[in-house]
């Protein structure tokens, strides 16, 4: 029996290479599983089957910065990038092979909001790089640390933990963040710390931080914030006339907020109050030496010792220096004797006074110038209702308008004065606790009015001085005696066609009978119709009456021929 060998066909081999080929670019693109056949210095040669084998750099089966740990026999996961040829040449990656199963789990940790592992390997614009077990994701440098961290060569090539903030797999891109890491650790350990601390509570920290507003102090792992109005019971500007920054303090828990995880502390709680007791040892009424520390629009501060201020008023720094700025009497630093004026322990509040420790020149005015002492002194001011006189003491006098002259009216009288004028004048009065000094210059001559021998009833010779449609101005007496007075038109004359103010010139000296003297409203009532009619009734008196047969006329002529021969 004879064997009959088939010998392939051109058909044949193209089949059984379109079979061959056809298996193994079923890989391409893929995940398989390979084993290692080989090791050289650069490379471990893999074999995926199919007489497939590749080369693939050592570096690809480790982490950044760590030597890997191979042998022969191993099996690995491998991508087929290709299989390049019939002999079966295959290219393969250890890389992306572990980028595919990097890419499926950090899609579920993303999903589920897990850590995950990863190591910091480069540097990139705006941040670094990070290898997520064969992913590579992009590290912002804010997401670095809490704080900004100057060297981050400590972080790199050492695996730990990460958040992912954000993975797009389409557009191969992953963000992720170690800062949120430490941030959720420094949560909890904040929560830990915050459970083993009470209000009240006296804890030893670190300050850590110092800003205008106070200090951050570190209580071992949780921040504290002590502010500076808790620093000391003195007045401090700034915290860092106290703290610096590394010094080791002890605090004492003044507020603790376990939901904010917020925590107040103070220094100065630690010390005695010294506003305990203030009220014995600064009574009402004592003098004390105290130091400027801050001087403001409304007065100056005054410490009298650590802890302890009190305010000097604007009002109680000066006894004659009114609406002047406190600094313009006293400076910061400046030490100065104060009197205790009030104390509000309750509103830790003392009321100074600084020209309390002076001489009160209105006291010393009074006791060296009492009321009716001449004076002498310049005009200060000129107000409407007076002028200011300043006095020996700094002190000023005012003169009302009325006080002025005794027969000028206010505004007349004002007029004649100009700032700067030496005048002389006379105490009328004196206020030292309102500290006021009334003056008057009319008083150096003495009342006219007062002295004069006027009587109602009696005869004056006056002396024109207006004409006007209501009757006559007047004067009654010379010199400084002389007294303004004013006659009515109807009081020009008995005749009624006599009432004429015209027929008087200024400067005529008539007579009038004096019918009115109020000395209170300063008013003299003069009437020359009255003169008329007292002089007509005297004659009638004296010469006999109509009864007798003679007329008026004859009574009043032979009046007057005896007036004649007297004068004669």
């Amino acid at each position: 029996m004879s064997t009959e060998l088939s010998v392939p066909t051109t058909e044949d081999f193209a089949a059984l290479l379109d079979e061959t080929l056809g298996e193994a670019e079923r890989f391409d693109g893929k995940v398989v599983t390979g084993t290692i056949i080989g090791l050289d210095k650069e490379a471990a040669i893999v074999d995926i089957g199919l007489k497939a084998e590749g080369r693939i750099p050592l570096k690809e089966f480790a982490l950044p910065g760590q030597t890997p740990e191979l042998n022969v026999g191993d099996t690995v996961e491998v991508f087929v990038d290709r299989v390049e040829n019939a002999r079966g040449e295959a290219q393969l990656s250890r890389e992306k092979a572990r980028r595919e199963e990097a890419w499926v789990q950090l899609e579920k940790s993303y999903e589920n909001e897990e850590r995950v592992k990863g190591v910091i390997f480069g540097r990139v614009k705006g941040g670094f790089t990070v290898d997520l077990n064969g992913a590579v994701a992009f590290l912002p440098g804010s997401q670095v640390d809490i704080r900004p961290i100057r060297d981050v060569t400590p972080l790199m090539n050492i695996e730990q933990p990460f958040q992912i903030l954000k993975m797009d797999r389409k557009r191969g891109n992953i963000v992720v963040s170690r800062r949120a890491i430490l941030e959720e650790t420094r949560a909890e350990q904040r929560a830990e710390l915050i459970e083993g601390l009470s209000e009240g509570a006296v804890v030893e920290g670190v300050v850590k931080n110092i800003t205008d507003y106070g200090a951050f102090v570190d209580l071992g792992g949780i921040d504290g914030l002590l502010h500076v109005t808790d620093i000391s019971w003195k007045r401090i500007n700034h915290p860092s006339e106290v703290l610096n920054i590394g010094d080791t303090i002890k605090v004492q828990i003044i507020r603790l907020n376990p939901e904010t995880q917020r925590i107040s502390l103070g220094m100065k709680q630690l010390q005695e109050d010294p506003w305990s007791n203030i009220e014995a040892k600064y009574p009402v009424g004592s003098k004390l030496t105290g130091r400027i520390t801050n001087i403001t629009d409304y007065g100056a501060f005054v410490e009298l010792e650590d802890g302890i201020e009190g305010l000097v008023h604007v009002s109680e720094m000066s006894w004659v220096k009114k609406n002047v700025h406190p600094g313009k009497i006293v400076s910061t630093s400046q030490e100065v004797e104060v009197m205790v004026l009030e104390i509000e322990p309750e509103k830790r509040r003392i009321s100074l006074g600084l020209k309390q420790c002076m001489d009160n020149p209105w006291t010393t005015f009074a006791a060296t110038h009492p009321v009716g002492t001449e004076i002498e002194g310049e005009i200060k001011n000129i107000t409407e209702f007076g002028l200011f006189v300043g006095l020996e003491g700094d002190v000023d006098g005012m003169v009302h308008m009325s006080d002025l002259d005794w027969n000028k009216s206010g505004e007349e009288a004002i007029a004649e004065y100009k700032k700067g004028d030496v005048v002389k004048a006379v105490v009328l009065d004196i206020d030292v606790d309102k500290e006021r000094i009334s003056l008057g210059i009319k008083q150096l001559g003495g009342d006219p009015m007062a002295s004069s021998s006027l009587r109602k009833g009696s005869t004056v010779t006056c002396t024109v001085t207006a004409v006007t449609d209501n009757g006559l101005e007047v004067t009654v007496g010379e010199d400084d005696q002389a007294m303004e007075a004013f006659i009515r038109r109807s009081d020009l004359s008995r005749d009624r066609s006599e009432q004429r103010p015209e027929r008087f010139s200024v400067g005529d000296k008539v007579d009038a009978l004096v019918t009115n003297m109020d000395k209170k409203s300063r008013k003299i009532g003069l009437s020359i119709k009255q003169l008329e009619i007292s002089e007509e009734k005297e004659a009638v008196a004296q010469y006999g009456s109509s009864d007798s047969g003679a007329s008026l006329g004859d009574i009043l002529g032979a009046a007057l021929a005896e007036g004649k021969e007297d004068d004669k």
